[in-house]
């Protein structure tokens, strides 16, 4: 049976199984703006921030940084004394759980809450906690008492969770270079504060608008950019503009050298691979990778290039098509270029799909995915999510709905607040926040996780909830996938919890959940007419989940040239030339686009600052979501078989076990280079011929 009349047939059977054609209470819930419910006996009582009593008032965030304080300084105490009654990793976890529970609820609120009151107290305790934690990266006491544990064993009996924990913690300390003689030690401390300055500039300065005089673009363009004056500014590709010579001009503006830009990214660079060598590094890239899945640049790269191989026949076979579109657009119009790709890619998915997402909004409100999502995680997991009530001054702004998730055996087992909407000054960027991690508390009982999910969706009006297109519905299973990483994870050490894990595998089950996402199967069971609740047509189901496979292999090799870039960044020093060279030499070899001469486009790419060297994770991420899916998932979306033994044997160990020794027992075969290539390449070239089948039956 193929794969498309497969879908007709499980189609048939969710019919079946009687998916009910009314919303849910959850529905309901999230395509209405949530209020804040009083309880009217205690109307004037404020329950303070995620219900944390000092947060009634902005002051509350001095009392936790003196707790904080206070706290710490004991904890140092008993692990440094010689008459300690606990394991050290215990000890040392509590450390870090006493830190993190301010540090981490106080940056999300200096970057999310509206009053200038409480971004300014969080700030402060945001400071405090980071003088606390320069404090222990100096305290030599308290490392050389882990450090023994570490080597020769601790007192009390240990197994190998405390053993790999107590390991990491080790590495985190020696980041700082406390092991070393005070003179490099301090030069540690200086080019950490350096590289946090640069790359702060770094970013700032990647995403400033271009200001040229409008006299230096043809008159007939002038109109398309917004004008300042005698000057127009260029603030980003105008990737999706109709007109060929503006998409040009964007590009080739927008992206010039910028001097300064390339002076912070090389002093960047620079600092990194020094510190790198004072703590002992051959490479920055060799210290970024310690730890991780693939470990060494080396089988990074070895990763990157076998990719490379496998994927540039099939990507040029994509911009093939492209080009042959552009052609038909204008026979004069010339070679395909990096600025047609966005443009041509959206130009196919309407004249072959016929998906616009003003076509397929109503069938995917906001309430609809929810309730997709709470289907989804009962059949796996056997949870359901429940939109609980606010209480005064739990929240930061109105607009924050709270879901507690619950187990059908297990009960609760933490929150999630959904700070979904756009507003004025709200970070314009999709994230998860870890606010509390999990942890099993001395008593028994389980400390329960509380994280926060920030998306930027279009406000509910009167009479329309809030409607999202088919990149929106992605985004949300995407980061609700980090979400149930934090809720389902069971580990011992807070430090370990859910998304606290190796960088390539922590983005797994978020890229995991965007299959489910793309699955004709899945999104049979909500996506619904949001006014008279009829399924989604067959023909455009089938169309939209063919669109999201469409030019795999080419959006793919960018992602591969991006994750080349930053290791050739930083592996190499001194740079082979300017880091526009070394750009130029690495398109020319993982990507099918010749480079434009007189751009730089590593000057716009912020994430060389957050990723230094780690980009490649979204690569691996990709593999073993794949791998997962076509062994786990492709067969039934919905099993529950399945969903019990990924939570068992891959989500609740968050980063307490090896990543590379999780993947290999979860999948039963070694997570080597040629193994994840094997997954992507099978993963594109079944999705190009599903899409063609469906573009086939579909064409007219």
């Amino acid at each position: 049976m193929s794969r498309f009349f497969f879908d007709r047939f499980f189609a048939r059977r969710l019919s079946q199984r009687g998916y009910s054609t009314s919303w849910s209470d959850l529905a309901n819930a999230f395509n209405t703006r949530p209020t804040t419910q009083l309880n009217l006996s205690l109307v004037k009582e404020n329950k303070g921030l995620f219900e944390v009593p000092e947060l009634s008032s902005y002051e509350g965030f001095y009392l936790l940084k003196d707790r904080c304080i206070s706290e710490t300084n004991g904890l140092i105490q008993e692990a440094i004394s010689e008459n300690r009654t606990r394991k050290m990793v215990e000890i040392f976890d509590e450390l870090s759980d006493n830190l993190c529970k301010v540090a981490d609820l106080a940056e999300f609120i200096r970057l999310a809450h509206p009053s200038g009151k409480y971004k300014q107290a969080a700030e402060i305790a945001c400071g405090a906690v980071s003088g606390i934690v320069e404090k222990l990266n100096t305290h030599k006491s308290l490392y050389d008492a882990l450090q023994r544990v570490v080597k020769e064993g601790d007192l009390i009996p240990t197994n190998d969770v405390d053993n790999h924990v107590a390991q990491l913690f080790l590495f985190d300390f020696e980041q700082s270079g406390i092991h070393l003689p005070e003179a490099e030690r301090n030069k540690v401390v200086a080019l950490n504060d350096s590289i946090l300055h640069l790359g702060q500039h770094f970013v700032a300065g990647a995403a400033n608008p271009r200001k040229i005089k409008k006299q230096q673009l043809p008159q007939y363009i002038q109109h398309v950019f917004p004008a300042d004056g005698d000057n127009v500014l260029v603030s980003g590709l105008n990737a999706e503009s109709t007109n060929p010579v503006a998409r040009e001009l964007a590009y080739r503006i927008y992206l010039h050298p910028d001097p300064h830009q390339d002076y912070l990214l090389t002093e960047l660079l620079k600092a990194r691979h020094e510190l790198a060598v004072i703590c002992g590094f051959q490479t920055y890239a060799e210290r970024a990778l310690k730890g991780s899945m693939v470990e060494t640049p080396n089988t990074a790269m070895d990763f990157l290039n076998l990719l490379s191989t496998n994927l540039r026949e099939r990507a040029e076979n994509d911009f093939n098509v492209m080009a042959m579109m552009k052609k038909a657009d204008n026979p004069q119009s010339g070679a395909l270029s990096a600025w047609d790709i966005p443009y041509f890619t959206q130009k196919y998915k309407k004249e072959k799909f016929k998906v616009a997402s003003s076509e397929y909004s109503p069938y995917f409100s906001l309430g609809s995915c929810m309730e997709g999502l709470n289907i989804l995680f009962n059949r796996l997991y056997g949870i359901s999510l429940d939109n609980k009530e606010i209480f005064n001054g739990e929240v930061w702004t109105s607009d924050v709905y709270k879901l507690a998730v619950t187990h059908e055996t297990e009960g609760l087992l933490g929150y999630i607040y959904c700070d979904f909407y756009e507003r004025d000054g709200k970070p314009n960027q999709d994230c998860h926040f870890t606010i509390r991690g999990g942890k099993l508390m001395a008593d028994g009982s389980y400390q329960l996780p509380i994280v926060v999910l920030m998306l930027n969706l279009p406000m509910p009006r009167w009479s329309t909830p809030s409607l999202l297109t088919p990149s929106m519905v992605d985004n949300l299973f995407h980061e609700m996938g980090h979400a149930m990483h934090s809720m389902l994870g069971r580990t011992r050490y807070q430090h370990v919890t859910g998304t606290r894990c190796s960088t390539d595998f922590a983005e797994v089950p978020s890229v995991l959940m965007e299959f489910f996402a793309r699955d004709p199967r899945v999104l049979r069971t909500f996506a619904r007419h949001f006014q008279t609740k009829e399924a989604m047509p067959e023909d455009m189901l089938q169309r939209l989940c063919a669109s999201k496979h469409l030019f795999t292999a080419s959006e793919m090799q960018i992602q591969l040239f991006y994750s080349a870039l930053d290791q050739n960044y930083h592996v190499r020093h001194p740079l082979n030339g300017n880091t526009t060279d070394v750009l130029e030499a690495t398109q020319n070899n993982f990507y099918s686009l010749p480079y434009i001469k007189d751009t730089a486009w590593q000057l716009r790419f912020s994430h060389l600052v957050g990723y230094g060297a780690k980009y490649y994770s979204y690569l691996v991420s990709t593999a073993l979501a794949s791998w997962i899916w076509q062994t786990y998932f492709e067969a039934d979306p919905l099993s529950r078989t399945q969903g019990e033994r990924y939570r068992r044997e891959c989500l609740a160990h968050g980063g307490g076990k090896s990543p590379w020794n999780l993947v290999a027992d979860f999948l039963q075969k070694e997570p080597l280079p040629s193994h994840l290539v094997e997954s992507i390449i099978h993963e594109v070239d079944s999705k190009n011929e599903l899409m063609e089948q469906v573009a086939k039956i579909y064409k007219n």
